[in-house]
């Protein structure tokens, strides 16, 4: 398989981003601001106008200090056990920021207990001993795992949420938060050793053959270079080990937990992992030199991450903010032709109303990426610098007086109700830019929208081997 086909292919297992507008050189972006200023007089004012009457401004997208201005999102949130919480980008400093600020207030007023990232559930199970037990190093798992199609999450806005997690835990040992992954790109080796541990412990009649199942699957390298490879070997061994993986699962599932609820509890997350490690397998099972392996694959994926996410919320018992692209937490796909069903739309199926979806849109700035034929390693990452496009969604949602704000977009007055509801062009990237224009209906595929006027890119931090 050549490179850039295997990159890409990569990319989609993350990029949810659609560019809009062609990239500007690397840098402030007010010149970018007065392209877009001519367009100003085309907008609806009456649009503008009714926008402005129903958004409520936001105070700062940095986390910490009063939070008064975020009450308006209770009324958004509601009795919702998932909160899928979108970005434009993946590498920008504002999303993450605000991301955070938002979490510390659900946990403190509405009773939200996990952070969920669009991140493999083996790097979650990681990151969640550090926050329930000061166990690792979060920055060396984060520069372990954070590779590859999770680069840009090594940042230091995410070692900043990490942190705070622990200090709230510390302080509330009773009323823990946690942390969970919950995509399959990658299922890194300590999964595997939670499985096998798990049966050494309680059935170790089945470990000679666990073992040997799990023998050609488990990483052995830095997870970057792995990741990199698994695409590149033929499809006949990647369904091979598919079977190997189904085949573990089914021999723990034939097994039996001793009686008593640790022990029930052991053996349901025993399970839950052999699972998470064989929808890794099957996610690169799928033939994706056609497009019918691409369309299957992509769905696949954004329903898993639903499923892992509703279980985990339903076996913890705490509410859950889930942070991904806006791509995967609303209900309408922008690109049906790869991705044929997002992750939010598999939520509302199984929670109802008890999901709720909110998307981030920015009228300018920056945000880390790669180029869209380049891998993703930590010499590729550049910064991009972008603006609305005239006549596009944030062109008109940055006339709003507000310079930040969030918008209920179920009870939006007349005429913007209309408005918010046809489909537009949008600033929306993934990791890799660019990327093909496509069209965001904002109403019909959030409940609610925060928009920032403008981002910066984030805070990365020192790659790891392979990253």
């Amino acid at each position: 398989m050549k490179r850039h086909h295997t990159t890409a292919l990569l990319s989609l297992l993350l990029c949810m981003g659609t560019a809009t507008t062609p990239a500007l050189a690397a840098g402030p972006a007010t010149s970018a601001i007065s392209a877009t200023s001519a367009s100003a007089d085309r907008a609806d004012e009456a649009v503008v106008k009714a926008i402005g009457r129903a958004a409520h401004p936001l105070r700062t997208t940095e986390p910490g200090g009063p939070d008064g201005d975020l009450r308006a999102l209770d009324r958004v949130v509601g009795d919702a056990r998932v909160v899928g919480i979108g970005e434009a980008t993946h590498g920008s400093h504002e999303f993450f920021a605000l991301k955070q600020r938002v979490f510390r207030h659900l946990v403190r007023e509405r009773g939200f207990r996990t952070y969920a990232l669009e991140a493999p559930w083996s790097t979650g199970l990681r990151l969640n001993d550090y926050v329930l037990h000061g166990k690792g190093d979060p920055r060396r798992i984060m520069r372990e795992d954070f590779q590859d199609s999770y680069l840009l999450w090594n940042t230091r806005e995410y070692l900043s949420l990490i942190q705070w997690m622990r200090s709230w835990n510390l302080a509330h040992p009773g009323d823990p938060v946690r942390f969970m992954g919950n995509d399959v790109a990658y299922a890194g080796p300590d999964l595997y050793d939670r499985v096998l541990d798990y049966v050494r412990r309680a059935h170790p009649a089945v470990l000679p053959e666990l073992t040997a199942l799990y023998r050609d699957l488990r990483p052995t390298g830095p997870s970057g270079p792995y990741l990199r490879d698994y695409l590149t070997r033929p499809l006949a061994e990647r369904k091979e080990r598919a079977a190997l993986a189904t085949r573990a699962l089914d021999l723990l599932r034939k097994q039996r937990p001793a009686p008593g609820r640790a022990a029930g509890e052991a053996y349901r997350w025993a399970v839950r992992n052999a699972l998470a490690i064989r929808q890794t397998a099957d996610q690169y099972a799928f033939d994706f030199t056609g497009q019918d392996g691409v369309t299957a694959g992509m769905r696949y994926r954004d329903r898993v991450m639903a499923d892992n996410t509703a279980w985990w919320q339903e076996n913890t018992g705490g509410k859950v903010l889930l942070s991904a692209h806006n791509g995967h937490i609303g209900y309408r796909s922008g690109d049906p032709v790869n991705y044929p069903k997002t992750q939010g739309a598999f939520l509302r199926d199984r929670l109802g109303a008890r999901y709720v979806s909110v998307g981030l849109t920015f009228h300018h700035g920056t945000f880390n990426g790669v180029g869209a034929d380049d891998a993703m390693l930590d010499a590729n990452v550049r910064r991009f610098t972008v603006a609305a496009a005239p006549g596009g969604n944030e062109d008109t949602l940055d006339r709003v007086r507000h310079r930040d704000y969030l918008l209920d977009l179920r009870t939006a007055p007349a005429p913007a109700r209309d408005w918010l509801r046809a489909p537009r062009t949008a600033l929306d990237y993934g990791t890799a830019y660019p990327a093909p224009q496509k069209p965001v209906a904002l109403a019909r595929t959030f409940d609610a929208l925060i928009h920032l006027h403008s981002v910066r890119a984030s805070d990365r931090l020192p790659a790891g081997e392979g990253g």
